[in-house]
């Protein structure tokens, strides 16, 4: 593993892992219905629902509904307010990935609104500029690309919108200017993330914007304090009075190209005018009955397909709920997945990436056999035969006609590159930095190209209806969120709260787009709810346990469609909220 690559696990970890996690200080209480390890019961709503990571911006969606919005409104404004409640982990400097269930059409739409790298870096340019980095660094002017973020607002709201967005974007305009109490998750991670930037801003060219805009007198708030961002509202208010130009033309667009020429990034306002996001279509494998489905690459949804299909071939019922035995299987089945992810996952524009073959049964079949039961794997092949030809806010709303949406949006990072041009208010996203520079790889850099994106809506459909829209935000945590989650609901019956508050692990260590690879079988974190002689028994198969790591942030909707009822689910790892009526 390269030390490059260690410092970004590192940022994980100790983003959202606060020292006393995982510790049971007074005890946690009993519940008098439902298994104990759930926080809460589902919340239950007819008319609608709407989940988020942050109670202003559900509470913001809801209003949405009942104004007579459709779930694509709701999700929009939801989504802007959680650029101003929530901006560490998002905001309109990064990119934006949905999948809508349109009720009218009874399908499903995919929307990539992730951006491109600069038009006029090359290859040679910036590995010139890299110098002796074999990477593009984590922070600062290089890991800059477009953000797609705004246009995937108007793209869905041209498709599917029904209110106008300056009426969507006012609550968030009026909480930018007003303030907002920063509640304790987002707090504990705001500080961490302002004390990493702190410590890399060699790498981020004028931080001084970073401190202005989001630290208060020097000090990232506190659980409870007040923040404002005015110079956010005003950029909003551009962007409700011109739409989509007010972002990526006129003054905006010239305020954010001023200041890429003057910190060293080669964003430029011809590469925000010639930004679109593309319409694609979801890729799906039946598991069990379920149709499970996920965007194509440049992300890395199909990594959750890849690993459901390779565990159909288990009766995983039968092992038990984290059981040493099952959760042998699905690290196994991850680092398996990842193998692949590593190598062909990339922007199809520049490479053609075998979706058919990665999601085919037989090839799952073929690929299964690389799992040991008994054994942990420390390297695994990605160069099967039949393929030689060729950190993060999710919500999920669903409205009273029947349209559900799942939408992620993420900074990369916490706040991104650490970059904030001058007066408008958001920090532009790092996902540049996810590129690699080794030639010939499919996500290898180069001009006006997708990097590898590792932020993923998930949708599942069964016999033609809508069943389970959701997320697990956090990097290469992900799709390992998506597969317990899926199993929990699917091969244990769990009902949607309980599927995202029961304990889960985070396999950190494979190989990565990025050109690093896995020689050591990785590492593995497990939350506390999993048993000691389970841990003892993963151990004894040669996985190597660490005792702090992220585990993600989970938001899901499901649809009763015998009872007609939808029903919504937060977990306890975020400050989020489910709201229905």
């Amino acid at each position: 593993m390269t030390s490059r690559y260690a410092s970004y696990l590192t940022v994980f970890i100790s983003l959202f892992m606060s020292p006393l996690a995982g510790q049971s200080l007074t005890g946690k209480g009993d519940r008098i219905s439902g298994p104990n390890f759930a926080t809460r019961s589902p919340v239950l709503g007819r008319q609608g629902m709407v989940a988020t990571s942050h109670p202003l911006a559900t509470q913001i969606g809801l209003d949405v509904l009942k104004q007579g919005g459709t779930a694509v409104d709701a999700a929009i404004a939801a989504n802007a307010a959680l650029g101003v409640v929530e901006p560490n982990n998002g905001g309109i400097g990064g990119d934006l990935f949905a999948i809508v269930w349109s009720a009218k059409d009874r399908k499903l739409y995919g929307l990539n609104a992730s951006g491109r790298s600069p038009k006029g870096l090359s290859y040679e340019t910036l590995k010139g500029l890299l110098g002796n980095r074999a990477q593009i660094p984590l922070y600062g002017p290089l890991s800059v690309s477009v953000p797609g973020t705004v246009d995937g607002w108007f793209e869905l709201h041209k498709r599917f919108g029904k209110i106008p967005v300056a009426t969507l974007l006012a609550p968030s305009i009026r909480y930018a200017r007003e303030g907002v109490p920063v509640p304790q998750v987002i707090a504990y991670s705001w500080q961490v993330a302002a004390r990493r930037l702190a410590d890399n801003q060699a790498d981020i060219t004028g931080f001084e914007s970073f401190r202005q805009t989001f630290l208060i007198d020097g000090k990232a708030p506190v659980e409870g304090q007040l923040f404002r961002n005015p110079d956010l509202a005003t950029t909003y208010e551009r962007i409700a009075a011109s739409g989509r130009d007010g972002f990526y033309k006129g003054p905006v667009a010239e305020t954010i190209d001023r200041y890429a020429r003057r910190t060293g990034s080669y964003l430029r306002k011809d590469d925000l005018a010639n930004h679109r996001s593309t319409w694609v279509d979801p890729v799906s494998v039946n598991y069990r009955g379920y149709d499970v489905y996920e965007l194509p690459p440049n992300g890395q949804g199909i990594a959750v397909l890849q690993m459901l299909n390779l565990l159909e071939g288990f009766d995983l019922k039968r092992l038990g709920h984290n059981s040493a035995d099952y959760l042998h299987l699905l690290i196994e089945a991850k680092k398996v997945a990842f193998e692949d992810r590593a190598r062909y996952y990339a922007d199809p524009d520049f490479s053609k990436i075998p979706v058919d073959i990665l999601l085919s049964k037989d090839y799952a079949a073929r690929r299964r056999q690389l799992i040991d039961p008994k054994k942990a794997a420390d390297r695994i092949d990605a160069n099967d035969p039949a393929l030689r030809a060729g950190d993060t806010v999710y919500l999920t709303v669903a409205d009273e006609q029947g349209t559900i949406v799942s939408l992620i949006q993420s900074n990369m990072l916490e706040f991104g590159s650490g970059m904030v041009p001058d007066g408008l208010g958001f920090v532009l996203h790092n996902r540049g930095t996810s590129f690699t520079m080794q030639p010939g790889h499919a996500n290898q850099y180069a001009p006006n190209k997708r990097p590898f994106n590792t932020i993923i809506p998930g949708f599942v459909t069964k016999s033609g209806e809508p069943f389970l829209s959701f997320g697990v935000m956090g990097g290469a945590m992900q799709p390992q969120g998506h597969l317990q989650v899926l199993c929990n609901i699917i091969d244990f019956g769990m009902n949607v709260q309980e599927a995202g508050d029961a304990a889960r692990f985070s396999h950190s260590g494979s190989s990565e787009p990025i050109g690093t690879l896995m020689t050591d079988g990785g590492r593995l974190a497990l939350e506390s709810g999993i048993a000691n002689e389970v841990r003892a028994e993963l151990e004894r198969r040669g996985h190597r346990l660490i005792k702090t790591d992220f585990f993600g942030g989970y938001q899901a909707i499901q649809w009763d469609a015998k009872n007609r009822i939808y029903w919504g689910a937060s977990e306890m790892r975020k400050d989020g909220q489910a709201a229905g009526f």
